[in-house]
């Protein structure tokens, strides 16, 4: 290949390579993944970290400065795929890695070796900007006028919100169309979608029949397609490592804990951290722990229960369609109170594999109640997140318990998405911990109160 960045497939017994503008989510030869790679060779690559560490202060008042503004483009030197002049932004990735003392405490690790990465801080509310950024400057870079996903959320909402703020080259608009399930969306999503002006089609089905039917749609409605099975999602998705490091000083930390949905994350994870050290810019690997929902468990299903392994890309793809087959014999639909990570069949289960072969990785499940119980507990120490993302805190807190994680060791939450993506959620927790039968152990209910000032007294002696 004459450019320096190119696809290729990710079975290495096939290998198979393509354009970088070749658009397709699957390799034609075989029908896996692929991936974006680099010939690092012909690619300028800083020999240290200094110079994205000196443009975490640049202003978005040149063109220059809007790209350093930008947690996803001031790492552009590890994303050469896209011409700078088509790089799209709308200031994601500002994004802040919080040393969290007081949760710590809560949940029987060190005072100083936790660490929530909070991506809530993104336009959308969500991580999901950083791949969005990446995902629309190739619509842009290829000139794509209508883009398209299927969501459980926040995908619809950053989706939406970049497709109102980019244009094509010609200066058209780019026009967002986002499949969700019935009844399978947070308001607060959903809110997004229509108000930055998606045409949201509403399909009788969950996410993943969602999915089937927006991958056709690319193919008969010409339809640019951004969920993560598109690589280029994924480099995107990688810059939240990196800013991970930046706030470590560069230093990798022994655990990134992340929640596992459609396994996106899990998946640009592993290989930001395999194409660091490559480069040089960092001298080993942290631990992967992925943790599912106990009602969206596919990955633990086959990873931890059946032990499917990435075994060098020779996945035994007859424990997966077994294990498929089950599901649908027994009628069996991914169901939680974490709506973002509510997936049954994600479509980046190789990669993901991969990653936890790379990073020494485990897969846990975590339940609704551990889950919201772990939001409440982020929520008190200053970080309101949505329920997905306290699967990551829940999980942390099981592999304690388990000992699998040390108090000692340096660990990093990944929290994907703002509290105010699912308030309902936040608001029963409170009120009847979300569910009837049992009191939820940190909830804030509101306190019933007359209108007079000496009841009101009596309230707050007693606080």
């Amino acid at each position: 290949m004459s450019d320096p960045a190119f696809q290729q497939c990710i079975k290495p017994t096939c290998g198979a390579t393509y354009a970088i503008d070749d658009v397709r989510y699957a390799c034609s030869a075989c029908g896996s993944l692929l991936d974006v790679c680099y010939d690092w060779s012909r690619c300028r690559v800083p020999k240290s970290p200094a110079l994205f560490n000196d443009r975490r202060g640049a202003q978005p008042d040149t063109p220059a400065g809007r790209l350093d503004y930008s947690g996803v483009w001031r790492f552009r030197e590890l994303l050469p795929f896209a011409n700078s002049t088509n790089l799209v932004t709308i200031g994601e990735g500002r994004t802040i890695l919080q040393q969290a003392d007081r949760l710590a405490i809560e949940i029987g690790h060190k005072p100083g070796r936790c660490f929530l990465q909070y991506e809530g801080f993104n336009p959308s509310g969500s991580f999901k900007d950083n791949g969005m950024a990446a995902a629309f400057t190739m619509a842009r870079s290829l000139d794509r006028g209508r883009v398209g996903c299927a969501s459980t959320g926040n995908t619809s909402a950053s989706l939406a919100m970049f497709a109102g703020n980019t244009s094509t080259r010609a200066g058209e608009p780019i026009r967002a169309v986002v499949f969700v399930g019935d009844d399978k969306i947070a308001l607060g999503k959903l809110a997004q979608a229509l108000d930055h002006g998606a045409m949201t089609l509403q399909i009788a089905g969950d996410f993943d029949a969602c999915m089937r039917l927006v991958r056709e749609a690319t193919d008969r409605l010409d339809l640019y397609l951004v969920n993560s099975i598109n690589p280029f999602r994924l480099e995107g998705q990688k810059t939240i490592m990196y800013r991970v490091l930046e706030g470590l000083g560069w230093q990798v930390p022994d655990w990134i804990v992340v929640p596992g949905g459609n396994l996106g994350n899990t998946s640009a994870f592993g290989k930001a951290f395999v194409e660091l050290r490559e480069l040089g810019l960092i001298d080993r690997m942290p631990r992967l722990a992925v943790i599912n929902a106990a009602g969206a468990n596919t990955l633990y299903e086959l990873f931890t229960e059946r032990g499917l392994r990435w075994n060098g890309g020779q996945v035994d793809d007859r424990v997966v369609l077994d294990h498929y087959q089950h599901m649908e014999e027994r009628g069996w639909a991914a169901r939680t109170v974490a709506t973002a990570i509510e997936i049954g069949r994600p479509v980046n289960l190789p990669k993901a594999l991969r990653s936890l072969d790379a990073l020494s990785g485990v897969v846990r499940q975590v339940t609704d109640e551990a889950i919201l119980d772990a939001k409440a507990l982020v929520g008190q120490h200053g970080y309101g997140c949505e329920p997905a993302s306290a699967a990551s805190v829940a999980g942390l807190r099981l592999l304690l318990e388990e000992q699998v994680i040390a108090p000692t060791d340096r660990v990093v939450c990944i929290l994907t998405g703002h509290a105010l993506k699912d308030p309902d959620a936040t608001v029963r927790y409170h009120a009847n911990g979300g569910r009837d039968d049992v009191a939820a152990p940190h909830a804030n209910p509101p306190v019933q109160v007359p209108a007079e000032i000496e009841a009101i007294e009596e309230v707050l002696r007693s606080c």
